[in-house]
Parts: C-alpha cells; structure tokens; sequence
C-alpha cells in the first residue's frame, strides 16, 4: 500500500504529512528509543532496589573519596583543556605565524591516541627505571631517588595531564569552528573602536564562542569521568574505577550500580550547565559569513611562541607517544603476524564494523521516524533521551547492559528447563552480541548527529515528489534519501567504527571468557608493566584513529571556504 502526502507546515517548516505506512514508522521508532534506553532504566531500577543494600557503608567510606577524586580530576582537566583547546584555536584561526596551516590540523591528531595509551606510554618514559631518569641520574652523577627531586607521574597530577593531551581537541574544534564561523564585521568594529588584538578577543571573539567552547568542555568532563585505563593505572579512586572495583572485586552489582547513578548525576548536572550557558545566547550568520579571515601577522619573538604554543601540544600529545609505540613495535614486529594479535584484531574490527553499522541503521530509522512524524513531540522527545548513552560513562552502561541481558538469558533458561528438561546457558549476556549492544547505545549519539544533520539538509520537496510518484516511506528512503546523504552516513560509521576500537571500560567488564580486543590486550599487558610486547596493538588503534582526525579537519576547513 502506498503511503499519501500532505503538505503540513510545521515548527521546522513544510514537511509531509504521510498516511498508509506511517504508524509502522512511529512504532519502530518508539521501539528502537526504548531499547537504546533500556540500559539506564535497568541501571536506576538496580540501585533503587539492590539485592544488599550497602550504601551507607559507602558513604561512610570511600564514596567521599571517589568523588572528591573525580571533582579535582575534572577541574584540572576542565581548566587545562579550555587553556589549551581555546588559545590554540585562536591562534590558528585568527593570527598568522610560521607553521600555521600544518597546525591547523595536526592539533586534532591526538585524538588518535586513546588516554590509557598515552598513559602507559609517558610512565614507562618517566618512571625511576625510565630512561628519562636513567639520563639525568648518568648527566648529574646521582645515585638514588633521594639524590634528587623528580614529579611522580602516577598521580593525579600525573592523571589530569594525560587526559588533557589528549582531550583538548574537543574543546579545540568546536572553538576554532566558531571562530570561523564569527562575522569580520564585528571584529573590525571593535578594532576602530580602539580594541588591540587581545582585547578584541577577550571582548567580542571569546564571548561569542563560548556556547561551543561550553559544548567542548562538557564533552571533556564526560570523557574525563568516563576514563578507567588511565585512573585505574595511576590509582586514583574516581568513581569508574569504584564501579568497577565495587562490582567485580566486592561482587556487589546493587552497590556498583548506585554509584553509577551518582556518576549519571554528574553527567545531567553537566548537560544542564552546559546548555544553561547557551540557553540566552542567540547567534546568526553575517553577510560577509565566507569573506576571507584577514588574520594579525605575528612577527619575532610573538611569531616564535605562537609557534611553540601550538607545536607543544602536538609534540607531547601525538609526535612522542606515536614515535615510541613505532620504536617499540620495530622490536616486536613478529607479533603482527602472531596467531593472538590477529585473533584480538579480528574481534575489535568485527566488533567495531558490526556495531558501527547497527549504529548507523537505528540512527537512520530513528532519524526519518522523526521527520515523518515532525509534529510529534512524544517521539522527538524519545530519540533525544536515546541519545543519552554517550553521555553515560562505560563501566555505568556496562551495568545497564548486563543486567536486561543476564535477567533474559535466566528467564529462557528456566523455562527451557521446566518444560523441555535443557539448559540454554548464556544466549546473550556473556558473549558478543552484549559488547555490540553497549557500543551501540554508547555511540549512537554520534552517528544520530551525523545523520540527523545529513538528512535535514535534504529538503522536504523531495519526500513529495516520491510519494506522487508512487513510492512508499521505505522505498523514499532506500532509493532517494540514502543516496543523498551517503557522505553523513560514511562519516558516522568511520567515527563510531574509531570511537569502539579505543573503547575500554565496557569491553573490559561485558567481555566473555577468552575473548580479547586490542584495547583489553593493551590494558592487561600495559598494566603488567610490559608496554613494549603491546606495542603492535596500541600502534594499530593509534593508526586507525587518524581516519575520522583527517575528516574532522578538512570537514571544520571548510566552514569558512564555503565547500
């Protein structure tokens, strides 16, 4: 039966109102939200009602400690990514300066490199039995520790500033994409009106970026309290390394999962912050939107340190920790052809490429349920609450998954046993198939970004024209709108295919037995002080995460080129 069109103007514009196959599409997509939601709702049930309740003993003990933890591991890295992130996207953006254009990109490449890599990398560097110090003690003749004063980098200083290596291209792209987008006109104004080049961008380029710098910082603190590799390593007792600790140490999921209701608090507190920052802010495209950007021509010594403050990022976030994982992968490079590596590669590969597609399809199906049904709230407001997996720290979905998955497999396996006398054992939980589904609630935001910004730049005239000539929803969708948007939908499964392959909370709770990706392979060798026999692993996740880093720079280029 094919579907009917009816013009309707709406809140976002003419959009067709469709009969025949429409109430198949609002319950797929109502149905495919709940089931990206299940985990949260499952991880809210379980520490509102948890099978030993020992909460109190938390609060009495080490709950104060996780979260002081987790506030100075989030202001340090908050404060320094914003320095960073903002400063370098100034400079790159607005000045002109030796080294300019490289840097332009080259400052997004360490988000190639995973924050435990990185972690694992500068203390097998900086340790006592490093070479680093090795170095020092032969040049100054000293003989121990005591001889001399070195920073411990297992510490949570050491914590704050290998998150922020590798965290401040999230504050550096949505910065410099805003100053991109910033008219000249206004920037000439305040430079008549006396304004020199600093002041102009304390008044007028900072303020009017600061609803994206808001956005970049919040996605920092998410990924800060997200992180387990890198606080687990250093022994700082965050919250998601006292998720993991509570649950698979004590054996207390109830008491797991009530922290992680904690960490969700933090995270809405976060969202709404962010978002209160730009709620009154209101910003609109100039008339001169792509006139080129007449940039400050630094000179001399301000040449020299704008070049040093972009070069030093790079240089400690990227250049050293990938030119080491190079060196000691030359000393290991039998292992690229070792039954182990390429079983663990073959897992992180088909489980990113399964999950990144699956990814990819709900975000399809519930990005055209929602302009199908435009002026419907109830399912607006449903796919915006399944995005909220990426907000949700891994070790907090970990306990979301497993616990729907674990309560399904016991209930098939008790009636197969009551009326057919058979055991069906683990159908779900324990094996593949619930890595897939926590990667896919966990990256679905970002591919239903993706694809939601792809599909609405397809007019709606289009949805008309099809259904006159006869084609139904899913046929319009397969044969006019897929097509038209097959860059989004490349891009969104090339994120979400980098962002599963670094994955390590998750994976390291919801694994099976035996079954091991690069990244838990880089976790258990790293954390056993062998950096060097996981070289290979650490180099090929580093290698793979350069893909979206190249389509992010010239994707945020060109902005201001008008491409």
């Amino acid at each position: 039966m094919n579907a009917v069109a009816e013009p309707v103007l709406t809140a976002t514009g003419t959009q067709p109102r469709l009969r025949g196959l429409l109430p198949g599409w609002y319950g797929i997509g109502w149905g495919t939200a709940l089931l990206v939601m299940l985990p949260v709702l499952a991880v809210l049930w379980l520490a509102l009602f948890p099978t030993e309740n020992i909460w109190p003993h938390l609060v009495s003990t080490v709950l104060p400690v996780y979260i002081k933890s987790t506030l100075i591991l989030m202001l340090g890295t908050g404060v320094l990514t914003a320095i960073i992130g903002v400063g370098t996207a100034w400079l790159v953006t607005l000045c002109h300066f030796p080294g300019r254009r490289l840097f332009e990109w080259a400052l997004l490449l360490p988000f190639a490199i995973p924050a435990y890599v990185i972690a694992y990398i500068y203390t097998d560097l900086l340790e006592y039995a490093g070479p680093i110090q090795i170095m020092l003690r032969d040049l100054f003749g000293w003989q121990s520790a005591r001889d001399y004063w070195f920073p411990a980098i297992r510490s949570m200083g050491g914590a704050i500033l290998m998150l922020t290596l590798v965290l401040y291209p999230y504050v550096y792209l949505l910065a410099r994409a805003s100053f991109l987008e910033q008219s000249m006109s206004i920037r000439d104004a305040s430079r008549m009106l006396g304004c020199t080049p600093w002041q102009s961008f304390l008044r007028v380029s900072l303020p009017i970026a600061r609803p994206a710098i808001a956005v970049g910082l919040s996605l920092v603190l998410m990924e800060t309290i997200n992180d387990f590799g890198t606080v687990d390593y250093f022994a700082v007792k965050s919250m998601s390394a006292g998720i993991y600790d509570t649950w698979l140490n004590m054996g207390n999921v109830g008491a797991a999962a009530q922290i992680a209701s904690l960490m969700m608090i933090f995270v809405v507190v976060l969202i709404t912050l962010e978002r209160a920052a730009r709620a009154k802010t209101r910003q609109y495209t100039g008339a001169d939107r792509f006139r080129a950007i007449e940039r400050y021509r630094l000179s001399g010594g301000r040449a020299r340190l704008a070049t040093l403050a972009c070069a030093l990022p790079v240089l400690f976030g990227f250049l050293i920790p990938f030119l080491t994982l190079v060196e000691m992968s030359l000393v290991h490079l039998d292992q690229f052809a070792g039954t182990d590596f390429l079983g663990y590669a073959g897992n992180s590969f088909t489980l990113s490429a399964l999950s990144a597609l699956l990814a990819l399809t709900i975000a399809v199906v519930l990005s055209y349920s929602k302009r199908l049904y435009a002026n419907r709230p109830s399912l607006q407001f449903a796919a915006r609450m399944s995005n909220l997996g990426y907000a949700l720290p891994g070790a907090v979905l970990a306990i979301g998954v497993i616990v729907p998955l674990a309560a399904f497999d016991n209930s098939v396996d008790a009636f197969m046993r009551e009326h057919l006398g058979i055991s069906t054992g683990l159908l779900l939980s324990g094996t593949p198939f619930a890595l897939v589904f926590a990667y896919c609630v966990r990256f679905l935001a970002v591919s239903a970004g993706t694809v939601d910004s792809s599909l609405g730049k397809v007019t709606p005239n289009m949805d008309l024209a099809a259904r006159s000539l006869g084609a139904n929803t899913l046929r319009t969708l397969r044969e006019v709108h897929l097509p038209l948007i097959k860059g989004g939908l490349l891009t969104a499964v090339l994120v979400v295919f980098v962002d599963c392959m670094k994955e390590l909370p998750a994976t390291l709770i919801l694994r099976p037995f035996n079954y091991d990706t690069l990244a838990t392979f880089v976790y258990q060798y790293a954390s056993d002080e062998r950096i060097e026999q996981c070289a290979p692993a650490a180099l090929l996740i580093v290698l793979v995460g350069i893909i979206p880093v190249i389509l992010l720079s010239r994707t945020i280029t060109a902005t201001r080129a008008g491409r």
